[in-house]
């Protein structure tokens, strides 16, 4: 049987291509993205631990706060403990560091580096007039306010060299500083495509900090001092509000993270490689169906002369091991490509990735080789055990019955319960707000299964309907049609998966664009200010100077204004951030609805907040409240209105001049603009120019904010529909396979449609058609499923973003059925070609 097994598969090369490929392109996946996301991983990590190469250990600020403590004050380290630290026994050096948000212009004003990695921190030298964390290769270490060095990428990247004036930001206006040295670094941020500007140790506190302040203490350890016995020494001179951790404890900690970071990415790009397996699936199970019903009579015979039930399945069943094996190894070797071509990639988008060696771990090369293994074996079961069951007697007709009414009954009646209840389940989960994902999440599983299981049975009505367009192309439409629903289990099962593929497509395209809306709906209702100003930056959330507001003061297109501040603050023993504004102008600038009072009252110890804070601490308009503000101190405020909040504009507001006092350091998180002549590119110019054009300073209306929100979501979706793109891609396999075998199927009903008459390009003419039909089948199933998971899912978000807005976009889905067609009618033509040059005769006397 072993024998009979291997002599199959290689007298059917041909036949199996298809399915190889399919299995490879689904393990080149797995495989591409375990590779790509341990290089990725690996590469972050070795960067991570040269940072801390020279860190035995660090004494950090302990931010966390108790009940009794000042909320949002960090916690800073002084030089007195400095000293104090370059005394223990056993440290060899100690170096005071401080650091913070710096922008960096090239010589054309357009920002260096990713956003939010470009750092400015001080160059501490030791007894030798050296810092050992930079090792500057030009000129000299920046000694006063007014100059700085660069990272060497950031100098090559902008054209900069010793001696040449940069423009910088720091909290918001532009500085001009001298570039008197040029360094490199290990610093991780740098090497992913970040910027590091120093600054002298004082000008750095300035900036960053106060006078003699530091954020973090770093210890080097004297020879025969371990770091263990370092932090020992260090914890008995601590104050209560700092740690100390070990260089080592500090690098595990950050190879924790980027793991913990890139399992986020792994995850998603695996259940994408699930996805094109799962396609996958279809056409395995197809082909090895096809390939049993071909040997019905060798099978047959097998029984008659001796062989059991179990050794014709395990003979299948060798076959797809095989299978399964050739094309596992393949995809293995293509995803090491796929994972190099990867990083390739991210690199050319300016994402840079540090340095490091392509990472094939045992992990990849085993689950690699048992995924493809594995699922096609899992594919193959059920063919191979329909195998077994063919009767000896069958060997005298090669004739195998033909699937049963009854087995028909039970597998209609299974699909109907399994779609009810996967339609209930996703039902369900729509109306439970954010605690629905489960439900949905298991009632659409089990609801993409029953359409599956269904689709013998929907696919006779809905091709039907193809009739009336099929009569155009005569005898050859009609053959197509028939031909179609001739075998409803092979069309279910090619037409599935095509419409796994756009079920996702269409369903994330349903999601993106009805909350891109809902953003719109949301900027347009909560915003009624011309502009927003605010730092830029990866987070977006960066302290802005108040230098900033006050520049747009003096000009006279600048209307109305008033910055945004943020500040910690405990209410009944919860942190709870305070937004600080114009009291006597927001009401101009903000357009949100009241539950009770409005913004007419807010002032002096009045405050007003968002509905869902005053649920919470179960206040209404009346209502007064204790907050300790994040200076320590004290006071009584009271509600004087409660509004509906939203994504942009929720939490408690008071007035600034209530607020501001009491902030250890006054900065602001955006300033809202009206100005006279409304939003202009006139006036938004005349904004930037008078900000000195910082190319880190965003100048936003309502438009730019949603526009900056779609690019986003445009990004994600772009992604997602290339990752869906290998599922499609394998679909397009499975329809060429299917044709391609039912060709050979139909063999001597091709000869005799040739012999009374059908021409070579009518026969072409019916394999196209009935591949169209097949494939917009699978398209229309598709699109429908998706819209329908598209709406559920929505009403989901809906709960967290009540803007949102159901938005079917029609032109995409069209665009998404014309692909569906496109792809029937390639597919096809390899097929339809092979049909044509059948020999007439020969296809006649074929068994």
């Amino acid at each position: 049987m072993l024998r009979t097994a291997l002599r199959n598969v290689l007298a059917h090369k041909a036949r199996l291509m298809m399915t190889v490929l399919a299995v490879l392109l689904g393990v080149a996946f797995v495989s591409g993205t375990l590779v790509f996301t341990d290089t990725i991983s690996s590469a972050y990590q070795k960067s991570s631990e040269k940072g801390f190469s020279g860190v035995d250990v660090a004494i950090q600020p302990d931010k966390s706060d108790d009940d009794s403590g000042n909320p949002g004050a960090a916690p800073r380290l002084t030089q007195r403990l400095l000293d104090q630290a370059g005394q223990v026994p056993g440290t060899a050096s100690a170096i005071g560091a401080v650091s913070g948000y710096t922008a960096v212009a090239d010589k054309s004003g357009d920002l260096l580096g990713n956003g939010f990695a470009n750092t400015g921190a001080n160059y501490y030298p030791g007894a030798d007039g050296k810092d050992p964390r930079y090792t500057l290769t030009d000129g000299r270490a920046p000694k006063a306010a007014g100059e700085v060095a660069l990272d060497s990428k950031t100098a090559d990247r902008g054209h900069y060299k010793v001696g040449d004036t940069v423009r910088l930001s720091v909290d918001g206006p532009v500085r001009q500083e001298k570039v008197v040295g040029v360094f490199t670094t290990d610093d991780g941020n740098v090497a992913a495509g970040g910027s590091l500007v120093l600054f002298d140790t004082a000008n750095a506190q300035r900036l960053f900090a106060k006078p003699g302040e530091f954020d973090e203490i770093d210890l080097k350890a004297a020879p025969g001092t371990s770091q263990a016995a370092l932090k020992s020494g260090v914890d008995k001179i601590l104050p209560k509000d700092a740690e100390a951790t070990t260089g080592q404890q500090l690098a595990d900690d950050q190879a924790a993270l980027i793991k913990q970071q890139m399992s986020g990415m792994q995850t998603g790009m695996l259940v994408f490689a699930g996805i094109s397996l799962f396609v996958g699936i279809f056409i395995i199970a197809n082909t090895f169906t096809m390939l049993v019903a071909q040997r019905t009579r060798e099978l047959a015979l097998m029984r008659a002369v001796g062989a059991s039930r179990r050794q014709v399945t395990r003979s299948v069943l060798i076959e797809a091991t095989a299978v399964g094996a050739v094309a596992a190894v393949t995809g293995l070797v293509a995803g090491i490509g796929i994972g190099a071509g990867l990083r390739s990639l991210l690199n050319s988008t300016g994402a840079t990735v540090p340095d490091g060696p392509l990472v094939v771990s045992p992990t990849a090369i085993a689950v690699s080789l048992v995924v493809g293994v594995v699922v096609t074996v899992l594919a193959a079961w059920l063919p191979g055990r329909r195998a077994a069951k063919i009767p000896p007697v069958a060997a005298m007709n090669s004739v195998h019955a033909a699937p049963t009414t009854r087995g028909l009954v039970v597998r209609n009646t299974i699909g109907a319960v399994l779609s009810a209840a996967g339609a209930a389940g996703v039902l369900a989960g729509s109306r439970m707000g954010s605690d629905g994902k489960l439900p949905m999440g298991l009632g659409a599983a089990v609801l993409v299964i029953g359409v599956f299981v269904l689709t013998p049975l929907l696919s006779r009505p809905l091709i039907a309907a193809a009739a009336p367009v099929l009569r155009a192309f005569g005898i050859s439409g009609k053959l197509a049609r028939q031909n179609a629903v001739r075998n409803p289990r092979r069309t279910a099962a090619t037409a599935s998966a095509l419409m796994v593929g756009l079920t996702l497509i269409t369903g994330m395209t349903v999601i993106a664009g009805s909350v891109q809306k809902g953003i719109d709906n949301m900027a347009t209702g909560a915003l009624k200010s011309d502009y927003v100003v605010s730092l830029g930056g990866f987070d977006g959330v960066r302290p802005l100077s108040p230098d900033v507001e006050r520049t747009l003061g003096k000009l006279d297109q600048v209307t109305t204004l008033s910055p945004l501040r943020n500040s910690a603050s405990r209410v009944d023993g919860d942190t709870e951030y305070l937004t600080g504004v114009n009291g006597k102008a927001i009401q101009d600038l903000v357009g949100v609805d009241f539950k009770e009072g409005s913004f007419a009252g807010l002032g002096g110890d009045k405050a007003v907040v968002d509905d869902k804070t005053a649920d919470r601490y179960g206040w209404k308009r009346g209502s007064a409240f204790t907050v300790t503000y994040e200076d320590g101190r004290k006071g009584r405020l009271s509600v004087v209105g409660v509004y509906e909040g939203n994504q942009m504009i929720r939490g408690i507001m008071l007035d600034n001049a209530t607020l501001t006092p009491h902030m250890r350091t006054v900065t602001d998180m955006q300033v809202m603009l009206k100005t006279k002549d409304g939003a202009s590119e006139a006036t938004k110019n005349a904004i930037e120019k008078a900000l000195g054009n910082n190319p880190a300073i965003q100048v936003q209306d309502k438009k730019d904010i949603s526009n900056g929100i779609a690019q986003f979501f445009t990004l994600m979706l772009n992604m997602l529909y290339g990752l869906l793109a290998m599922a499609v891609i394998v679909a397009v396999l499975g329809v060429i396979n299917t044709l391609a075998m039912s060709v050979f199927e139909r063999s001597q009903e091709i000869g005799m449609l040739r012999a009374i008459g059908l021409d070579r390009r009518g026969i072409k003419r019916m394999v196209r058609l009935e591949s169209l039909v097949i494939s917009l089948f699978g398209g229309v199933l598709g699109i429908g499923l998706g819209v329908f998971f598209g709406w559920a899912a929505g009403e989901l978000i809906a709960s967290g973003l009540p803007t949102y807005e159901l938005v079917l976009p029609w032109g995409r889905m069209t665009v998404f059925l014309v692909l569906a067609a496109v792809v029937g009618v390639l597919a096809a033509l390899w097929p339809a070609r092979r049909a044509a040059k059948l020999n007439m005769l020969a296809a006649i006397k074929a068994e």
